[in-house]
């Protein structure tokens, strides 16, 4: 991890707005490492990946945000997953034999698709917002939907180069009283935030350069990280869920079973001990049950 990979919370003095900055570079060329993903795909996880880590921030739980985009196009899911600790993982799915070439835009990448945001608290209510995908950007399609499920003026700035990924989210306080003068004015030095800026200084100087007129409290960083949640003893448990003749036919066939984490790109392999151990453990457990 990087001490670029960042999170920086800050609140404005006297206008009841709250800002987050994030750096996300490394992090994102850990999810994109172990995938042949065209350029677009890369960019648009990119800024999923920015998105997501600022949505994460906003939570008053523990808990985690799935954000995905599902659509009919040559790119039919991108996903990030991320809690509240900001520990983030993501994947892209293309068409077999889809080609996305260079330059596409979110339009073209999905077709007619749509934005899911699941936010899935540790304890509490599962949630789930969708939105059509009418904006031309990520940044625009999130902005709407804070519009329309949670009536928050919001403003969300990404940037992406070679180099990194970062962002900034902007948003009205809840149960506070703010201008749309006051929020527009702050947007709009936002706004001229260049991409190089965000990904190369160190937050505080960004902020410096873009709020220096305005009072706000920066407050201390969190850490942002890949992290797979994926395991061992994870896969086993997929495993006993599957019915014995499919696994038994796979087992004949090729020998072992190969699960592979599309998150991290890791192979767990079982032969026929490893799945007689996992079947041995499944009747211990339910003669403990009884």
């Amino acid at each position: 991890m990087s001490v670029q990979d960042q999170l920086h919370r800050y609140l404005f003095e006297n206008v009841a707005v709250r800002g987050e900055l994030v750096n996300v570079s490394h992090t994102w060329q850990d999810i994109i490492r172990n995938h042949d993903y065209a350029e677009p795909v890369k960019t648009l996880l990119g800024e999923l990946l920015v998105a997501t880590s600022l949505l994460t921030a906003t939570l008053k739980f523990d808990g985690d945000i799935t954000v995905q985009l599902q659509g009919d196009g040559p790119l039919t899911l991108a996903v990030i997953n991320g809690n509240n600790r900001q520990e983030l993982r993501g994947v892209a799915r293309v068409k077999e034999g889809a080609e996305i070439a260079p330059g596409s835009t979110l339009k073209e990448m999905t077709g007619n698709g749509y934005l899911v945001i699941t936010i899935t608290p540790e304890k509490g209510e599962r949630y789930q917002g969708v939105v059509g995908l009418e904006a031309d950007t990520l940044a625009g399609c999130l902005e709407d939907y804070f519009m329309r499920s949670e009536q928050l003026p919001t403003r969300l700035f990404i940037r992406t180069t070679e180099q990194g990924a970062a962002g900034i989210l902007l948003q009205v306080l809840p149960a506070q009283e703010t201008s749309q003068d006051d929020f527009n004015h702050l947007a709009m030095l936002t706004e001229t935030v260049k991409a190089e800026e965000l990904i190369t200084l160190p937050a505080n100087d960004v902020l410096w350069r873009l709020y220096h007129q305005e009072e706000a409290t920066v407050y201390d960083p969190l850490p942002v990280m890949f992290k797979c949640t994926c395991s061992r003893q994870r896969c086993g448990e997929v495993l006993k869920t599957l019915p014995e003749s499919e696994v038994d036919e796979i087992l004949e066939e090729d020998g072992k079973i190969d699960m592979h984490c599309d998150y991290c790109g890791t192979h767990y392999v079982y032969d026929a001990v490893d799945i007689a151990a996992i079947r041995n453990e499944s009747v211990s457990d339910s003669d403990q049950l009884h």
